[in-house]
């Protein structure tokens, strides 16, 4: 009788998850020896890893194409503001104001998982440009004026530099372990069962809508994160900005140049946006032409990304989202 295991870990894996936590480590550190610029840059850049992840793992494992996602960007800012307002200390209201905007995302999913392909993805648009408009509203945001995070101003200039660094580097490496935690769980494999084929993913007991909101408030939950953070950082507030559809293009960018489906992808693709925007950014219209013919050039030639590319060629796979059998064994006979 032939018999199977099931290896979670591989020791590229485990040696990728220390060299990982060494890194982690050292950032952490980073605040005490380098410049005030080079810390600002970092937060920018653990902001789009972290919009890059959340992207990838509603499209990439879950299917759910969103051109939406700026609607939780732009939510988990607006209530950090809300909850200043009222009193609340500032950074704590920022964590608040994200795990309020997962929490919207619970009804929101109720009806827009409803929804199929192309629908799904322009249906979060329309929402994410509903609760503009509602924002937009609200006497505090002052319409396209918009407002500022004031309270902040109270902190000491550095000080406030490296707790916005710090919120940043945690909630970045808090959402990457959880959704590889995810991924490698029932709720991953799951995912993207439903992914592949709804209906057959439904017809072996899956419950198709429980897992696809379990994806879909976690992925909200890290946008209004970064949201948070990006106005830690930004101090202001504007509805066009923080709601702009601009981040669901970026997030869309970065995930189709590292790689969809995979898990180092994104964050691949994160830094190399990151490194178009420091070199060409001052390039205006000129530098958006040119990520859209990158864009346009990987879609046509390149559709698995750097790392999916990388990975099919060399059959090297750092972090897995899922578990793999071990070879069979032989089961003594009785």
């Amino acid at each position: 009788m032939t018999t199977y295991g099931v290896e979670r870990w591989t020791r590229s894996g485990r040696l990728t998850v220390g060299a990982a936590a060494a890194v982690l480590v050292v950032l952490a550190l980073l605040p005490t020896l380098a410049s005030g610029l080079v810390i600002d840059k970092l937060t920018t850049l653990f902001i789009y890893i972290l919009l890059a992840v959340m992207w990838n793992l509603l499209a990439g494992y879950a299917g759910l194409v969103s051109v939406g996602q700026q609607a939780f960007f732009g939510v988990g800012g607006y209530l950090a503001l809300r909850l200043v307002d009222a009193g609340m200390t500032p950074y704590l209201a920022l964590v608040i104001g994200a795990v309020g905007a997962g929490l919207v995302a619970i009804p929101i999913s109720t009806f827009a998982l409803r929804l199929k392909g192309g629908e799904f993805a322009i249906g979060m648009w329309v929402i994410a440009e509903v609760l503009r408009i509602v924002v937009m509203f609200d006497p505090l945001v002052q319409g396209e004026t918009g407002t500022s995070l004031l309270a902040l101003n109270a902190f000491d200039p550095e000080l406030r530099r490296n707790l916005t660094y710090w919120l940043g580097l945690g909630s970045m490496a808090l959402m990457l372990s959880a959704t590889l935690w995810l991924l490698r769980s029932r709720i991953g494999a799951a995912a993207q069962a439903i992914r592949d084929d709804e209906e057959a993913a439904a017809s072996i007991g899956i419950d198709v809508m429980r897992i696809k909101q379990i994806i879909f408030v976690l992925a909200a939950f890290g946008c209004a994160l970064a949201g948070a953070i990006w106005l830690a950082s930004a101090i202001t507030f504007l509805p066009r900005t923080n709601f702009g559809v601009q981040w669901t293009v970026f997030m869309l960018f970065m995930v189709l140049v590292g790689g969809l489906k995979t898990f180092e992808g994104p964050i691949i693709g994160a830094v190399i946006f990151f490194l178009l925007q420091e070199i060409f950014g001052d390039l205006g219209v000129w530098y958006l032409t040119g990520l859209g013919v990158i864009a346009v050039g990987f879609a046509l030639y390149l559709p698995d990304g750097l790392w999916g590319t990388w990975r099919q060629r060399t059959g090297i796979d750092l972090l897995s989202g899922g578990v793999m059998l071990k070879q069979p064994t032989k089961a003594p006979l009785p």
